[in-house]
């Protein structure tokens, strides 16, 4: 993305407007240096659900992935009903 410059006020409240576009989205605003401000697009993870972004919960993933049964290929008509017969 090519880096664009625009001049905003910053309203009597305090508040800055990023447009529409940003509209109810996130943001990170880091103070590098006074009067310096770095803006970025976020996203929020409940602390409920953080559990499942460590590398732990990634390798139980991927391991539990690697024993699931590979869906067969497309076509293979015969094998999705010979599966289906020995799952009753």
């Amino acid at each position: 993305m090519t880096a664009t410059a625009q001049v905003k006020t910053i309203g009597a409240n305090g508040q800055l407007s990023l447009g529409k576009r940003f509209a109810g989205r996130h943001v990170i605003v880091e103070e590098q240096a006074e009067g310096v401000w770095v803006i970025r697009t976020a996203q929020i993870i409940p602390d409920s659900e953080a559990w499942i972004h460590e590398p732990k919960a990634a390798k139980d993933l991927a391991l539990a992935l690697a024993h699931t049964p590979k869906p067969p290929a497309a076509g293979d008509d015969e094998l999705v009903l010979n599966r289906a017969e020995h799952a009753e």
